[in-house]
């Protein structure tokens, strides 16, 4: 878990656990790479048990792993910041909730202000011998310096090579070489109750390896906000992580990593039991992108799928029967894959190319290891009968007409699209006037937009039109400015909206 993150509250971001073997280099072998090269690494024997049938003993398996664990510092330095009256993003929105607390601290007018520098504390894990190293996206995101610490108390500046904020993984880079690196395991052979062990610099404290068993494998549990399609498929251990070990290393028996830390099950932002960890066959894909690519490569495959926890209503407008297990459609994207392969709504996908999916964890992630263009065989269930179709993924997310009207919903206003007429009056393109502002909706309770105000760009994005209004917000992540005008005025105003995905 990254530390001083200020949006920790009942699931904390943090670490998980690790057991694990590394392989050392030295300066007559090639530069080897974990995430890339498709033959294993030397993987340290570790023999947890002992032939006389005495304790299982870890010795072995921390002495190999902790070399390859690496302590992460940022610093986030923030710039001097212009105070417009009205027309402001409000950078505490999410710290103090609306403009006009913002206000009461920092005042009304013109003038300047400074927020102060920010210091965390994180984990990585050294995937190649000339200085690559995995961590999570939240570890790293926004910070203006990065210092990486060896286990052997060397230090090196690092840059970013890229990030995933949709898996929460992140790729930096140190110059250095002949680096001990860790071995990649095959995260799908993981099973419950295999014994692991947690291995990172919690709490600003030296590197620490806590033990523990695998309890659950695909779990979602809804923490990551920071991307516009995010992917949890967690696999959930029981060893005890604080928070500081994000990115470190969840290793299996062999001496393999199976998992980088992610997060902490707590409703107090230290260890309470549980902890989650990204599954290693996900992070060999998204690091393996950003090393080829620059980025991720990302197939889609156009489809909503129906939440648990359904209502008896729902289940039956959806045709969902109990008695298959498989993951509901709820909705398909009319331009998405699925749709083009025939696929809609009421559905059940039952096989990923022939690997059984239950949940909506586990057909997420399946789909997040392939990129757009790759044919995949999906096996559904359409009724009582069970047919195969093979899809070819897209690249682009897609949208859903129930996503995008919930999204207009939760501003809490009305909207209407400006006749050609008034457009001309204003002298403007064109845009959506906004109406009824209510106090519990996202602009009532988050800015203080008046009645009549004229959108006429949301992040960016020139809108028209409430259906363009739509598309727009679905674009968008948690935070973003609505831009426009007042009718009578030539002044530009913007209005912060933070937390929208949350």
């Amino acid at each position: 878990m990254k530390q001083n993150k200020s949006k920790i509250v009942t699931i904390a971001i943090g670490a998980l656990a690790v057991i694990g073997s590394v392989a050392f280099l030295n300066s007559n072998q090639k530069t080897y790479n974990s995430v890339l090269q498709a033959d294993k690494a030397p993987v340290v024997q570790t023999n947890y048990a002992p032939a006389t049938g005495g304790p299982v003993d870890f010795q072995k398996a921390a002495e190999a792993a902790v070399p390859s664990v690496v302590h992460i510092r940022t610093v986030v330095k923030f710039k001097e910041t212009a105070n417009r009256q009205n027309r402001q993003i409000n950078p505490f929105g999410d710290f103090f909730g609306n403009d006009e607390m913002f206000k009461r601290f920092f005042g009304d007018g013109g003038g300047s202000f400074q927020q102060p520098e920010q210091k965390a504390s994180g984990s990585g894990v050294i995937i190649s011998s000339d200085g690559y190293v995995v961590t999570n996206n939240h570890v790293v995101d926004g910070a203006t310096d990065i210092t990486v610490t060896l286990n052997d108390r060397k230090n090196y500046k690092a840059k970013v090579i890229g990030t995933d904020a949709n898996t929460d993984l992140a790729l930096i880079k140190i110059d250095a070489k002949n680096l001990p690196l860790m071995a990649v395991g095959n995260s799908d052979d993981v099973k419950l109750g295999q014994w692991v062990l947690a291995i990172g610099y919690p709490l600003n404290l030296d590197v620490t390896v806590t033990q523990g068993i695998i309890s659950a494998k695909s779990r979602n549990i809804g923490i990551n906000r920071q991307g516009k399609a995010p992917v949890e498929a967690f696999i959930q251990t029981d060893a005890a992580v604080n928070p500081g070990s994000s990115g470190g290393a969840l290793v299996n028996t062999n001496g393999e990593l199976v998992g980088i830390n992610a997060a902490i099950a707590s409703p107090t932002g230290s260890y309470a039991g549980y902890a989650y960890s990204i599954p290693s066959n996900l992070m060999k894909k998204v690091i393996g992108d950003i090393m080829k690519y620059g980025s991720v490569q990302r197939g889609y495959l156009g489809i909503s799928m129906a939440p648990e926890g359904l209502d008896e209503a729902a289940k039956k407008e959806l045709g969902i029967n109990d008695d298959i297990d498989g993951v509901w459609i709820a909705e398909t994207d009319p331009q998405g894959a699925a749709a083009a392969a025939g696929l809609k709504k009421g559905d059940a996908i039952t096989k990923v190319n022939g690997t059984n999916v239950t949940t909506s964890a586990q057909l997420s992630e399946q789909i997040a290891r392939l990129k757009p263009g790759d044919k995949v065989d999906i096996t559904y269930m359409r009724g009582t009968s069970q047919k195969t179709a093979s899809v070819t993924l897209k690249g682009k997310m897609g949208s859903f007409a129930s996503q995008e009207a919930a999204a207009i919903e939760s501003l809490g206003a009305k909207f209407q699209a400006l006749t050609k007429e008034q457009a001309v009056q204003l002298n403007i393109p064109g845009g959506v006037q906004v109406t009824n502002i209510g106090e519990e909706g996202i602009i009532g309770a988050q800015t203080n937009m008046k009645d009549g105000f004229i959108i006429t760009k949301v992040g960016g994005i020139s809108v028209r039109s409430v259906d363009e209004l739509k598309s727009a917000l679905s674009k968008q992540g948690n935070n973003f400015q609505l831009e426009g005008v007042y009718p009578g005025s030539t002044d530009v105003y913007y209005y912060g909206i933070n937390g929208f995905r949350q």
